[in-house]
């Protein structure tokens, strides 16, 4: 067996160099991770590292893309072998001049296709890991590129100070909301030029609606409702570092944390499906499923929950976000599932990473 979207969508480059997720969020979700084994979808490695630093006991991580798995190797070899803030130089949240020394003395550490392939990537290497995927440097473009086109540096700065949210309602309405940013923003996150410079066309599938003025509608909503001053994900969309703030993974307590417990996580090149029909037996505490679940039919979808129903400890958490496709729990499942909406909604009214519509945290009865 085999994801649906193995077959669809290009695995041949790094698509994310970060995990666009919001680890915060995420192990408040997963409650049932502490102590327990936890299986996840790897991405670039932070959130699966977030689990560990949560208090998993051991976190499979797994990706139908080498190149991911190939950000989690040098991510665990950072752990072992540099300090906090030589890790955040290596990722790029911090300035450096030195990450290809830093580079050098995780090399040791990577297992032989890891190393040929980082080996072979010294220019992001130069410019900071966190931003070597497709959709950082989709997000690097808007940057550069298309946001000097409407508002100056010197305003972008203004907007991540913050302050209270009248003030941060007042600055959005009068100088940041023009005519000519809702244009570019639309044009620039449209369906089409997301297809084919962030995300992979694919993954559109079974999307309906404008994503440009659902992706408009959050942004608004992270600008205002919430303070982008504590945002980690828009500092690095805006300024191409983290700034004050940092990602769940990356925070020094955590950081202490994941290098101790690193001998716990795992990682392999399959799907869902195809490592439950090659390791049969084995139980999991929680989930952390990402947004997979949008990039597959109903059916497939409701398959594969049944799957993971067949393996999950009673009490098991899923946790998953929506953003641009509506997934939840199909009433044919309904006995053995049940959402925890209050705990979700609560959550998600925290997510910082603020383009998702939905986040979505079930329990097995």
């Amino acid at each position: 067996m085999s994801s649906e979207v193995a077959g669809r969508a290009d695995f041949t480059q790094i698509r994310y160099a970060q995990c666009w997720e919001d680890a915060d969020i995420l192990v408040e979700a997963l409650a049932t991770a502490k102590g327990g084994q936890c299986l996840s979808i790897c991405s670039a490695g932070d959130n699966a590292l977030a689990l560990l630093a949560a208090g998993a006991e051991r976190v499979v991580a797994l990706d139908l893309n080498p190149a991911q798995l190939y950000c989690l190797a040098l991510r665990v070899a950072a752990y072992r072998e540099l300090s906090h803030g030589e890790l955040l130089e290596l990722v790029g949240s911090r300035p450096s001049h030195r990450r290809a020394e830093l580079y050098q003395r995780c090399r040791k550490l990577l297992d032989q296709d890891s190393r040929r392939f980082w080996d072979a990537h010294s220019a992001e290497i130069d410019a900071g890991i966190g931003g070597a995927g497709k959709f950082e440097r989709y997000f690097a473009l808007f940057r550069r590129r298309v946001l000097p086109l409407v508002h100056s540096r010197s305003r972008v700065q203004q907007l991540l100070t913050g302050g209270d949210r009248s003030r941060r309602l007042r600055f959005y309405q009068h100088q940041w909301d023009t005519w000519r940013w809702r244009l570019l923003f639309k044009a620039f996150f449209s369906r089409f030029v997301m297809g084919r410079m962030g995300r992979d066309p694919s993954f559109f599938r079974y999307v309906e609606g404008s994503v440009a003025n659902h992706i408009l509608s959050h942004t608004r909503f992270a600008l205002t409702d919430m303070n982008p001053a504590e945002n980690p994900y828009l500092h690095w969309i805006l300024t191409g570092t983290h700034g004050d703030v940092l990602p769940y993974a990356l925070r020094e307590p955590q950081f202490e944390a994941i290098r101790e417990r690193l001998d716990g996580i795992e990682w392999h090149l399959l799907s869902i499906e195809e490592y439950l029909q090659r390791h049969p037996g084995q139980r999991f505490d929680a989930f952390n499923l990402s947004d997979i679940f949008e990039y597959m039919s109903e059916e497939n979808y409701q398959a594969l929950l049944e799957q993971l129903l067949a393996v999950a400890n009673p009490s098991a958490r899923l946790a998953y976000w929506n953003m641009l496709v509506p997934r939840k729990c199909p009433a044919a499942l309904a006995g053995c599932l049940r959402g925890l909406d209050d705990l979700a909604v609560q959550l998600y009214a925290k997510d910082k990473a603020f383009f998702y519509r939905d986040f979505v945290v079930e329990e097995v009865r």
